[in-house]
């Protein structure tokens, strides 16, 4: 048995855990944080770090708080609720300043004021595991625990908008009285404007008693199911009428948005729609101007970008997406404004980008890996081939402090302005904003 050691926590790291220094080494401790002096044991031991949990709090952090859920500890979907969430979100600045200065070694001229909101029944979008248990009376349904493959016991999750919280046992219920119950691995969530959709991945075929079981629980529960019997092109809902109810909007741009369970779409609504503003804002947009929007997926900025320039460009690597994205364009009649391409968008080149012609304003929203291949392009480009304005939107700050490193340090662009947006509350996730300009003579 290790001996407890007493150690004095410094700040987070991305996972929110404690960290700290003893003998020379760097620990992690679950459940400390940043002040606290705490008695640890350590769990694990590695050439250049040690993992530890906390056995005793001796001094305790003034920001610490009772965690709301029964369950945090046990689920892994939430990391930081023993923390105020005024607190979580300093603590996200400073892990994106952090990133900026130490991984990018830039610097923004100003902080953005970090975007925040709802901390409670914002997750829109959820994966909910799925597992018989004849130990525990039959089948889970919710997040995965915090250690391990288990499916956590969990009767209610406050991160869920309550009436999909409400619907955890209910689906338990559901589930086990189908007749394929261990071959049900996953159901995913997607709450729309006018339905929340429940998407079962089934691995053998559903009975004729099984669709209709499932079609009075989305009649009582006022859901729509939709089914995946195999890979993605499989997905399909159960009932026909409900294949295009699924929309968000952004009531700011006067837009609606389809889209399907298995898009990308962002997880907390009332951000994405602060989000979308806050971005178009710092653009700068005049009427007259064209824009292009790189990763844009289903038109998230495009669309709200076309209500107020000239011409909008969209490129994503999603043909399918590209397709959807046109689609809601026409809805939406923006079509004349609007066009999308389809392209890989880690492996362009600076003569990919002078071919698209001059942009006066960039937006780019990619995915963790970053943009490095376009950062790249940009940098080669002369002070009149780029746009006068970059809005870098990103839920990794390690590959933004990267790519900013790249547009600032070889291509001479100017950081203006970066913040952290908590689109994640509860959690370690990180997601930011950044603004670059174009300077002469780069």
């Amino acid at each position: 048995m290790t001996m407890p050691v007493v150690l004095d926590i410094e700040s987070l790291d991305l996972e929110a855990r404690g960290v700290a220094h003893n003998e020379g080494k760097v620990v992690f401790v679950e459940g400390a944080l940043p002040s606290e002096k705490v008695e640890v044991e350590i769990v694990r031991r590695k050439p250049s770090y040690d993992t530890a949990r906390v056995t005793r709090i001796i001094r305790s952090s003034a920001q610490r708080t009772k965690p709301a859920c029964a369950h945090f500890g046990v689920c892994g979907g939430c990391a930081m609720q023993h923390l105020e969430p005024a607190a979580q979100v300093a603590i996200k600045q400073r892990v994106l300043e952090d990133a900026l200065e130490h991984l990018g070694r830039v610097r923004p001229q100003r902080m953005l004021p970090p975007l925040h909101g709802p901390t409670w029944g914002y997750r829109y979008r959820a994966r909910l595991s799925v597992r018989y248990v004849a130990k525990k009376g039959g089948v889970l349904v919710g997040f995965r625990e915090k250690r391990g493959a288990y499916v956590a016991d969990m009767s209610q999750c406050l991160v869920l908008p309550p009436h999909v919280s409400a619907l955890l046992v209910p689906l338990r219920e559901l589930i086990a009285r189908l007749s394929i119950p261990r071959s049900i691995p996953q159901i995913e969530v997607a709450v729309g404007d006018e339905t929340t959709v429940l998407l079962m991945r089934h691995m053998e075929a559903l009975s004729a008693e099984d669709i209709q079981l499932l079609k009075s629980f989305g009649q009582t529960h006022g859901v729509s199911w939709w089914l995946q019997p195999k890979g993605l092109d499989s997905v399909h809902p159960l009932v026909r009428e409900d294949a295009h109810r699924l929309a968000y909007s952004l009531p700011e741009f006067g837009l609606r948005m389809p889209f399907r369970p298995t898009d990308f779409t962002q997880v907390n609504h009332y951000i994405n729609r602060t989000l979308v503003s806050k971005a178009l804002s710092l653009l700068q947009l005049e009427p007259g101007q064209r824009v292009v929007d790189l990763f844009c997926g289903l038109g998230n900025f495009t669309l709200p970008l076309a209500t107020r320039v000239k011409e909008v460009v969209g490129v994503e690597g999603s043909q399918a997406l590209v397709d959807r994205a046109f689609e809601a364009a026409r809805t939406n009649n923006l079509q004349e404004r609007v066009h999308f391409k389809a392209l890989n968008l880690f492996e362009v080149n600076a003569e990919w980008l002078r071919q698209l012609g001059r942009f006066d304003r960039m937006l780019i929203d990619p995915p963790r890996e970053g943009a490095e291949a376009v950062s790249r392009a940009l940098a080669e480009l002369t002070y009149e081939e780029r746009p006068d304005r970059i809005v870098y939107v990103s839920c990794n700050p390690a590959t933004l402090a990267r790519d900013a490193g790249i547009l600032v340090n070889e291509g001479k662009f100017r950081l203006l302005e970066a913040g952290a947006i908590n689109m994640f509350p509860h959690t370690g996730h990180v997601e930011s904003i950044a603004v670059f300009e174009n300077v002469r003579g780069a």
